[in-house]
């Protein structure tokens, strides 16, 4: 049966842990998943790394040709937030990243809207 795209989202974020902006660890590696159109219109959280959701499955498959892979992907038991504007895209990466065998994944709740509602700053971005 087919999915709508909000029901994919909430199958996903009953499989992956969310956590609040203000509780994400400091040594997490937060991946954005927007596009970077996306992010350059609204800023990224400081120190998160852009990969696209359309491209988070190779980038992390370490099945791929090592010049296609994410060299921050390398570890499937590091601490991994992933974000996105509100949330939603952020659980689907998570639930992608856990399927692939990543062991310790999160997605941020209210996304970097929510980071920057719990008043913390984003950084700006250049595609």
């Amino acid at each position: 049966m087919a999915k709508t795209f909000m029901e994919s989202v909430q199958e996903a974020q009953s499989q992956v842990e969310g956590v609040a902006p203000t509780e994400v660890s400091e040594q997490a590696l937060i991946i954005d998943v927007r596009d970077k159109d996306d992010i350059a219109a609204s800023g990224i959280v400081p120190g998160a790394v852009a990969i696209s959701l359309g491209t988070l499955g190779f980038k992390g498959d370490v099945t791929m040709p090592e010049e296609l892979q994410h060299p921050e992907l390398g570890d499937h038991d590091r601490e991994i937030v992933v974000t996105c504007t509100l949330g939603a895209m952020a659980a689907l990466g998570g639930k992608l990243l856990q399927d692939m065998g990543y062991t310790n994944v999160k997605y941020m709740e209210g996304g970097t809207n929510g980071w920057k509602d719990a008043g913390r700053s984003v950084d700006d971005f250049s595609a």
